[in-house]
């Protein structure tokens, strides 16, 4: 007869391990991997608010922290500016645009994309506006204070519902949600893989 011990007290016994949680945090370094040309002053609020604001908006995974980072950095061209540009013929193509709200002459200027979102059209100001108890439609110009502008994209992102359509990964969708059409699809896509990448 052996005199090992049976064959169950000689395997280890392995102490079960908690689920390793994601590392969500949006941090200054993290936002300069994403866009390196970034603007310190644009990255540095988003970095300083997103925590709070994301849970306020349930970006709690990885892949909604992703769609929301890519679609913010291609919108801001890299996190370099909070102001569509084009300037005035830019903003002339929204003169009239009933479906932004834009029913008084001048709207299409007044109201031309502002903030890490590219707020757009008179109604957007002020519905957005209402939500988060600022007066954007009296004072368009506050969108562009990259404080108020971090508040406004996560309004945004909640409003239109956007997490159901990152929670499937379809750029397209989030893109289409974000912008009204799939303009620079390509570059957004390609953003969303760096943001994979430093997120995931």
């Amino acid at each position: 007869m052996s005199m090992q011990g049976s064959p169950a007290e000689d395997i280890p016994v392995e102490e079960p391990q908690a689920p390793r949680q994601p590392d969500l945090a949006v941090s200054l370094e993290r936002l300069s991997r994403l866009a390196p040309i970034g603007k310190a002053e644009i990255m540095g609020n988003i970095a300083l608010h997103f925590t709070r604001l994301a849970a306020e908006a349930d970006l709690t995974t990885p892949l909604r922290v992703c769609h929301f980072l890519a679609q913010a950095a291609h919108e801001t061209d890299r996190f370099r500016t909070l102001e569509e540009k084009g300037g005035k013929k830019q903003f002339a193509k929204y003169e009239g645009r009933e479906d932004l709200g834009n029913t008084e002459p001048g709207d299409g200027a007044r109201y031309h994309g502002r903030g890490i979102f590219q707020l757009t059209g008179r109604a957007n100001y002020k519905r957005i506006g209402r939500m988060l108890n600022v007066d954007l439609e009296g004072r368009p110009e506050l969108a562009l204070d990259p404080r108020i502008s971090v508040q406004i994209a996560f309004a945004y992102w909640r409003d239109r519902k956007i997490n159901a359509a990152a929670d499937r990964d379809d750029a397209a969708r989030v893109t289409q949600l974000i912008n009204g059409g799939l303009n620079g699809l390509a570059d957004r896509r390609q953003l969303l893989i760096t943001a994979k990448g430093i997120w995931f």
